[in-house]
């Protein structure tokens, strides 16, 4: 059996692989530098709290996903794929040197356009690459393929979040931010500029410019299709539990572990790195097949390591120094390992999880209406993720329960929603068949 990494020996998909890494690479050297500014300048500045500027961004970066997906995905279906995909990363570098002007001359409101128009072409971006991949791969290389997809976006946004916070250290920062983000889109550019030509799958769709009633359209097509629903749903439920988790991260560092800055790239590193090991085993453990025999496990493994992460924050009592805690000083200390073991676990789990599903859902998406199918599938991860924030919030703001009880209810939603969800996917299993498509590009 060949190993997934034999894959960056072609150019149908080396060429992609590089163009959407370097893309969600800038994506978060750009999110990360923005909420860092609106941190520790912006809000003074402006005369505003820095919560209400950083949940503002988020909002405007999601927002797009919301308001543009369906069209995104019948744009992706009816035109052809590499063309597209230069176009958006044309639109990447303009819309960094939009930004450019915005970090420049601290003109907040533009890096707050630039950041909305950022989620608008990676919104754009997404049915392109997801429908792309069965295209061009061999069903025996799916699942290999989105492993190592899945492997470079936990490594692009880990790295991109630490790049951030460099950057805006050193002498110089606004230049050395600008020039980076430029940079990096034209050398994602470049790569789209090797991508092979694809075959257009519905040449004479009709767009349909109304960006809610396509939205309406895609998701009752969906619900028609029960099997594919319930794998979108699966996906969804990922990105919800694992904003509830990386949301709290930082505010997790700084009043349970009183760690520092040095802590929270820790604890990211470590579900990041989880999330790529567990991604990376995808294919040997599925033994290159699409299927669900990988989800019980991702599932079990989510909610244990989930449950344990409550417990041992709960056997462990760090006193707060005068000074936040590094990482050394932390390992030194009785019960800390189970929590980073906990952290990096969960990650893996959620690789084993996700990477079959995102398979299983090119597999089987009707390839008329596959990219619509991943814009549907963006939709709804969109609203998971705003779910996420206001579950969050009613269990720590207006619940005032604490942050290793969200864990522990979250633990326990996952036990319960994945279940239902497992048995519905095999109930509606042979409703459907793989989309016929087994010669690469």
């Amino acid at each position: 059996m060949a190993s997934q990494f034999s894959l960056f020996k072609h150019r149908r998909f080396s060429a992609m692989f590089f163009t959407q890494f370097l893309g969600a690479f800038n994506d978060n050297v750009f999110k990360q530098a923005l909420i860092l500014i609106l941190t520790y300048v912006a809000a003074a500045k402006m005369g505003m709290e820095i919560s209400l500027l950083n949940n503002l961004a988020a909002l405007l970066f999601i927002l797009p996903y919301f308001l543009f997906s369906a069209l995104a995905g019948q744009i992706a279906d009816k035109y052809e794929k590499s063309k597209l995909t230069q176009g958006v990363k044309l639109l990447e570098i303009c819309i960094m040197a939009l930004a450019a002007i915005g970090f420049w001359f601290e003109l907040y409101w533009l890096l707050f356009v630039a950041l909305f128009l950022m989620g608008t072409q990676s919104t754009f971006f997404g049915p392109i690459k997801y429908g792309y991949l069965p295209e061009a791969m061999r069903k025996d290389e799916l699942v290999g393929a989105n492993g190592l997809f899945q492997t470079g976006t936990s490594l692009a946004i880990l790295t991109g979040m630490m790049a951030a916070g460099v950057l805006t250290q050193l002498d110089h920062s606004t230049l050395w931010l600008i020039v980076s983000t430029l940079f990096v889109a034209i050398l994602g550019y470049i790569a789209s500029r090797h991508l092979p030509k694809t075959t257009p799958q519905a040449k004479d769709l009709a767009i349909n410019w109304n960006i809610f009633s396509t939205s309406f359209d895609i998701i009752k097509y969906l619900y028609s299709l029960p099997l594919l629903f319930f794998v979108i749903i699966s996906n969804s439920w990922f990105w919800f539990y694992g904003a509830t988790f990386l949301t709290q991260t930082p505010e997790f560092s700084k009043v349970i572990l009183h760690g520092d800055e040095s802590v929270v790239i820790l604890l990211l590193t470590l579900f990041s790195m989880g999330t790529a090991l567990g991604s990376l085993l995808c294919k040997t453990l599925t033994k290159n097949q699409v299927s669900l025999k990988l989800l019980p496990i991702g599932i079990l493994g989510l909610s244990v390591f989930a449950i344990d992460l409550y417990l041992s924050l709960s056997s462990i009592t760090i006193q707060a120094p005068s000074t936040p805690y590094g990482i050394s000083a932390l390992m030194d200390m009785d019960g800390t390992w189970r929590v980073f073991a906990d952290l990096f676990f969960l990650g893996f789990a959620g690789g084993v999880y996700i990477v079959p599903m995102y398979a299983f859902m090119q597999a089987y998406a009707p390839v008329s209406h596959r990219s619509r199918v991943v814009g549907a599938n963006n939709i709804f991860n969109a609203i998971f993720m705003v779910g996420s924030a206001v579950f969050s919030i009613i269990i720590l703001t207006m619940l005032k329960l604490s942050l290793p009880q969200l864990f522990l209810i979250t633990g326990v939603l996952n036990a319960i929603f994945g279940i239902f969800l497992y048995k519905k996917l095999k109930k509606y299993l042979n409703t459907m068949t793989p989309s016929n498509n087994d010669l690469p590009l």
